[in-house]
């Protein structure tokens, strides 16, 4: 079975953020033989002075396949995060099936994106729809932004990919369709939005991130001068995160 888990709330202001934790325990999950890591997603939840949060307040979710023991799955999660989240965090885990995810959920992702929600109301919402909600280190308010981070996940219209096979290993000039071969993306376009042709060589930089759209993990692309070695290269950095949250 394919799962989606989200977690929040995993750091402090001195250590390393949600999104390492998100790529270690996924890394550790699939390590242990509890899964196959698909993908992992920042998602940008409302940032408010009513709402209690480390620096960006945002959230990450996690895409597991081959999942033949969700109860396991969800113990290695709360061990790591335990043991893991920074001193003084605020740690939430959710874990819940792909296909368990309905619209209320991705109605409660799009919310957390806006508006200041309650913990009561995460709680209600998980035991309505008989998912895997808990708080597991100090206020235990991350359950909000981790059952945020499952809806957004599952409606696809939102955040950067942390994490996919080989995308932060893959650097330098290559052909569109060797790209595609490497990352396997759903789409490769540019800023414009316009496809890019198969045979198109782009340089990727030490920071592409894919952006989901349409539900598909999708790479933007800026063209580079004529006078350089490659057509396109990595959308910027600013760009990405301007549309991704």
């Amino acid at each position: 079975m394919r799962y989606i888990i989200g977690i929040d709330d995993t750091d402090n202001l001195d250590s390393r953020g949600t999104g390492h934790r998100a790529r270690m325990m996924g890394l550790g999950l699939m390590k242990a033989g509890l899964g196959k890591l698909e993908n992992i997603t920042r998602h940008q939840l409302f940032v408010s002075p009513l709402i209690p949060y480390t620096s960006h307040n945002s959230s990450a979710s996690l895409v597991v396949s081959d999942v033949n023991d969700p109860i396991e799955l969800t113990d290695f999660c709360r061990v790591f995060l335990v043991q893991e989240s920074a001193e003084g965090s605020d740690a939430g885990l959710c874990v819940a099936a792909y296909d368990q995810v309905d619209k209320d959920l991705q109605e409660w992702g799009r919310k957390a994106k806006s508006i200041v929600l309650t913990m009561d109301e995460a709680i209600s919402l998980a035991q309505k729809n008989n998912i895997c909600l808990e708080g597991l280190t100090g206020e235990k308010c991350g359950i909000i932004g981790s059952l945020a981070a499952v809806g957004l996940r599952k409606e696809g219209n939102d955040g950067r990919l942390l994490w996919m096979p080989n995308l932060r290993e893959t650097k330098g000039i290559f052909k569109v369709s060797e790209v595609f071969a490497l990352l396997s993306p759903d789409a490769i376009i540019d800023m414009e939005g316009k496809q890019v042709s198969a045979e198109s060589k782009v340089e990727l930089t030490d920071w592409s991130r894919p952006v989901m759209r349409g539900n598909k993990i999708t790479l933007i692309l800026q063209p580079c001068n004529k006078d350089e070695e490659a057509d396109y290269t990595s959308a910027p950095k600013e760009f990405i995160k301007s549309i991704s949250g």
